[in-house]
């Protein structure tokens, strides 16, 4: 769904992406130093209380994903290698934001319930975006599910800045039990697909 909006913000942090590249930055370190942003920001301040604030750094940081992709494709320097690393730390951002959560709800957020619902969300969204990887490299196709990578993300960003703002933790926890529920549906969804797919191909003939 938010993919839609990828085209402008493409567009408003052209001009980030055009003066990097004339500073001599490359694409793989503007991800590499996004994805230490959003840890940065997830395990630093969420473990303290600090929602809102790690909410902003973890924004401000997540952006380099598309400034580092429209590098990528300015200077035609775009790789499989480049493609590697960007998927690799994504899933590493992803979890810390989890993580922080977790860590959150064990000290000032004081909740086994919603410490266990962080790590659900956390060892999910991993499984989703594993079960893809695999089925592509087996040679199926697996972008199924309800909800994706970029939706899972800034629903609980957004969420957990707007529980800090108005003091309603309510929106953060209803966030975590929608986000564990449809990372789990997606995972159920992908191995559904592929198993459907399986079942059509040939029997293998057995060698002699």
């Amino acid at each position: 769904m938010l993919e839609r909006f990828r085209a402008f913000w493409t567009r408003f942090f052209s001009p980030i992406a055009r003066l990097l590249i004339r500073l001599g930055v490359s694409a793989d370190a503007v991800t590499l130093v996004g994805t230490i942003g959003v840890s940065a920001g997830a395990l630093v301040f969420f473990p303290q209380g600090m929602l809102l604030t790690g909410v902003l750094v973890i924004t401000l940081f997540v952006f380099s994903d598309l400034i580092d992709g429209h590098m990528a494709r300015l200077t035609g320097k775009s790789s499989p290698f480049g493609a590697f690393l960007d998927s690799t730390l994504d899933r590493i951002g992803d979890g810390a934001i989890f993580a922080g959560l977790a860590l959150y709800f064990a000290g000032d957020g004081d909740s086994r319930l919603y410490l266990v619902l962080s790590l659900v969300c956390l060892v999910m969204g991993a499984v989703t975006s594993y079960a893809r990887a695999r089925a592509e490299g087996l040679g199926f196709q697996a972008k199924v599910g309800i909800a994706e990578r970029a939706d899972r993300l800034v629903a609980i960003l957004v969420m957990t800045g707007l529980s800090a703002i108005f003091d309603l933790p309510v929106l953060m926890y209803v966030t975590l039990w929608a986000l564990a529920a449809a990372s789990t549906i997606t995972v159920v969804q992908r191995i559904w697909v592929v198993r459907q797919q399986a079942l059509a191909l040939p029997p293998v003939e057995p060698t002699a």
